[in-house]
């Protein structure tokens, strides 16, 4: 379970490396994508960014094996955090580029909705599961999505958690290009080194500017995640998701 980083001419590869559970983000992997990205921010050699996942997947989102149930504190922290990283790979004034492959469930497409762009792999599956689990989203994918294709489609994806394919996502403007799975890190490279050939300055004001033209701020927004997902953490119908998860079983939810 890694954070690998490799360097091609001004762009970093950052791979989300837990292909056993594709790429399950556990709280070791974000706080590494967290330092990855901020230490992007003050290295000049670095001018676009490519986001990925090893083997057949980009990433199923938070490691559900280690959900426990700690209490609120402990759960506000690890929400802490992980709204440090989006806001890291959001907030980076340089191109970030996601190349998706397989699934990007939950946390795992909100990381694909922070980037700049989106080229998906035929293969890429999308989807919003925090429902089958007990939870609202989290890692600002409300905030995301409704700026991107507006409330009711957002609300739609949200409140049925349907797998979203490649080709739907394309129509929907959620992803920039779909290629063939053997073209999707070539397609992805050439994008990112022609920012990183580019204006980086210019880029990143630019990239301010669109973030400055939405209301409320993704700051803003994550303050009321931080205040829903703690309570929904607690709640009978999340641990009875996370069973049902484990034991490869349908949930039975009764509404608290």
């Amino acid at each position: 379970m890694a954070i690998e980083i490799q360097r091609d001419g001004g762009v970093a590869v950052v791979t989300m490396s837990n292909p056993g559970r594709k790429n399950a983000l556990t709280a070791q992997m974000r706080a590494a994508l967290l330092a990855a990205f901020q230490s992007f921010a003050d290295d000049d050699a670095v001018r676009a960014v490519v986001l990925t996942g090893a083997g057949d997947a980009f990433c199923s989102g938070a490691d559900v094996g280690a959900m426990d149930r700690p209490d609120t504190a402990v759960l506000r922290g690890r929400m802490k955090t992980m709204h440090a990283m989006v806001r890291a790979i959001h907030g980076l004034d340089k191109p970030v580029v996601a190349a998706v492959r397989g699934v990007a469930v939950g946390l795992g497409w909100s990381l694909a909705l922070a980037c700049d762009l989106v080229i998906a792999s035929d293969t890429a599956k999308f989807a919003q599961v925090f429902k089958r689990v007990g939870l609202a989203p989290d890692g600002g994918a409300v905030w995301f999505l409704t700026r991107q294709i507006g409330f009711s489609r957002a609300k739609e994806l949200v409140y049925s958690a349907r797998t979203v394919p490649a080709p739907e996502a394309l129509a929907l403007g959620l992803v920039h290009r779909v290629v063939a799975d053997g073209e999707l890190m070539g397609q992805a490279m050439e994008l990112a080194l022609d920012y990183a050939a580019g204006p980086t300055f210019a880029l990143g004001m630019a990239k301010r500017m669109f973030a400055g033209a939405v209301s409320p701020t993704l700051e803003q927004f994550l303050e009321t995640e931080l205040l829903v997902q703690p309570q929904l953490r607690l709640s009978h119908d999340h641990q009875e998701g996370s069973a049902a998860f484990r034991e490869k079983r349908a949930p039975v939810f009764i509404g608290r």
